[in-house]
């Protein structure tokens, strides 16, 4: 073996957008199948998805491309600050970190005001980009699996 190969340095490939969408929607297929082939089955072990690279970076993706991603919100970081002076790729590996140790904890949600009709007022939540990064990527793996218990007419 070549002294030069690395072994064991815990890096992580990130994929580009596309071959993460590609990988967590063969992924949720799967889930889908298992989950409809087999109803009382148990999905023991998707923690480990929920950190996968291409989860969060398909997450990152439809946080990124949605207009609340230039919502800041009480870090008060945007995704373009993301991209501009974090990086991408680094901000997912803190995640992807905090997520594997168990130490990741959500961050408390801004709440701003909105008018309803009538003169009313609602409440409105607007969580941190990296809350909304973990929402994403657990949606994605959980989605599909809830989905096969759904009536076709649902």
């Amino acid at each position: 073996m070549s002294e030069d190969a690395p072994v064991n340095t815990g890096a992580v490939r990130w994929p580009d957008a596309d071959a993460a969408y590609l990988a967590v929607r063969r992924m949720q297929i799967k889930l889908h199948r298992w989950a409809v082939e087999d109803l009382d089955r148990r999905f023991g072990d998707l923690f480990n998805l929920v950190y996968d690279p291409a989860f969060l970076m398909h997450a990152w993706e439809r946080v990124s491309t949605n207009a609340e991603g230039r919502t800041p919100g009480v870090d008060r970081v945007t995704t373009f600050q993301v991209e501009t002076r974090i990086g991408v790729e680094a901000f997912l590996a803190q995640i992807r970190t905090s997520l594997k140790s168990g130490e990741f904890e959500p961050a408390e949600v801004r709440q701003v005001m909105i008018p309803k009709a009538g003169g009313k007022l609602r409440k409105l939540g607007i969580p941190t980009i990296a809350d909304r990064v973990v929402q994403a990527s657990l949606k994605a793996v959980l989605e599909p699996i809830f989905e096969a218990d759904f009536l076709p007419s649902s």
